[in-house]
């Protein structure tokens, strides 16, 4: 914690049900700084939300490398981090699904998410995603505590077993590919990106803005591929009504499987949402499937957020970009304080999503797909630069290089998550 920050000051530490310790109780007098700043963070997280390759991760490293000067106290600061990245989970698909949707031509290779939009059916995938999201949050903070519990006595194990269960994660997202060739595609695709992860993760870039290295390496390996495709797309056609066209057994089932998902890789580190979403696909009713795709990855998404605090506060490990500032930042670990801030983000983030989603499809349904996705593009490049200089800008051109080619030979993105969790597993 640094010297300038004033201290809140605390009361005796409790513990919550399962032994999860909720931390350091606060003073009072820091529920308006609070409630005030976790509002500021969901402002955040609507704007990294939006813009294609700026995340959350972003702002929260902004914060902590600004919070030294800045005469405020950490616990308000880290509310406003944690608010920020679950307002980003759930308005990340606006982007995804508005930008980067491919010709009709090409609909049976495009995303579940995309498939719906070149059908006309956008609005109903922002529904679905904003329930799948809010679902999977209501269920991951009571089952938090007793998975906590659990994972407090296995994680010694875990961390001794890494790099076997890195390759357990592996072993299951190959066994839910539909063939070989698939299979070989997403082996070569995680081998690429393990290896460009080896190269880059270690760099010291730094820019006119801290950032570091994680910026260019994930607009480019998730955020320019999709643009580069939709410079020969065909644009986003209109869109029907926001009627949901899911059975609400189906929609349950795959709510409850994303959040599950999340449960299972929320303390692993270097285990993505997109990867618990893949482990989840099996549960998926075969009838719903994609609508039970969308419902399912973005409660991964937002799940995964509430159990990675919960592995922060219980096992000091950090296991997102968000949290990782957060516990840079000297933030105090007040679950009784930061786990309400989680749960208004996420209502905040439920309602925005429709909003936001509709004027989306409707602004970019107006305008020149080509050179939007150029602008972009231009702009993913300025934010690599901003961060990490102009390495960072070659450091995004090779990771750009390594997506487009996984993309090309068949490979899910999922396995570009091989960019850490290959490292990790091999103690690089």
């Amino acid at each position: 914690m640094w010297p300038s920050a004033p201290v809140a000051p605390t009361l005796a530490a409790a513990t919550l049900p399962f032994g999860v310790p909720t931390g350091p109780a606060v003073a009072p007098r820091l529920l308006v700084p609070v409630t005030l700043a976790t509002l500021a963070g969901c402002l955040l997280g609507t704007c990294s939300g939006l813009v294609p390759g700026l995340h959350a991760n972003n702002f929260a490293l902004l914060l902590a490398g600004a919070a030294p000067a800045a005469p405020v106290d950490p616990l308000p600061l880290g509310a406003a981090m944690l608010a920020a990245g679950v307002v980003h989970t759930f308005l990340d698909i606006v982007p995804s699904l508005a930008l980067g949707v491919p010709d009709g031509a090409m609909a049976a290779a495009a995303l579940p998410g995309h498939r719906l939009v070149l059908r006309g059916r956008g609005r109903e995938a922002l529904r679905l995603s904003a329930l799948g999201s809010g679902a999977a949050v209501a269920v991951a903070v009571p089952l938090a505590f007793p998975v906590t519990w659990a994972m407090v006595r296995l994680a010694p194990l875990l961390t001794a077993w890494f790099p076997a269960v890195a390759a357990a994660v592996l072993g299951l997202l190959l066994l839910t590919e539909p063939s070989h060739r698939a299979r070989l595609a997403g082996l070569l695709a995680f081998a690429a990106s393990t290896a460009l992860g080896a190269v880059t993760l270690d760099l010291s870039l730094s820019g006119p803005v801290a950032g570091g290295v994680l910026a260019p390496l994930f607009g480019g390996l998730f955020g320019a591929p999709v643009l580069l495709d939709a410079l020969d797309g065909g644009g986003v056609p209109e869109q029907a009504d926001a009627r949901l066209a899911i059975p609400p057994r189906d929609l349950g089932i795959s709510a409850a499987a994303g959040g599950l998902s999340g449960a299972a890789v929320g303390y692993l580190p270097g285990v993505s949402a997109g990867v618990a979403a893949t482990i989840s696909l099996p549960a998926v009713p075969a009838r719903s499937d994609l609508r039970g795709f969308v419902v399912a990855t973005s409660g991964a998404n937002s799940s995964t957020a509430v159990f990675a605090l919960f592995a922060l506060v219980a096992l000091g490990s950090p296991r997102s970009g968000v949290l990782v500032a957060v516990d840079d930042a000297g933030v105090p670990p007040a679950l009784s304080v930061l786990l309400p801030a989680v749960v208004v983000a996420a209502a905040v983030g439920f309602v925005l999503v429709g909003v936001l989603g509709d004027a989306a499809f409707r602004v970019v349904s107006q305008l020149d797909q080509r050179r939007l996705a150029l602008a972009v593009l231009c702009l993913l490049v300025a934010l690599s630069s901003l961060f990490a200089g102009l390495a960072g800008v070659a450091v995004f051109a090779l990771a750009t290089l390594t997506g487009v080619v996984a993309v090309r030979i068949g490979a899910r993105r999922v396995y570009l998550m091989g960019v850490l969790l290959g490292p990790l597993a091999l103690g690089l």
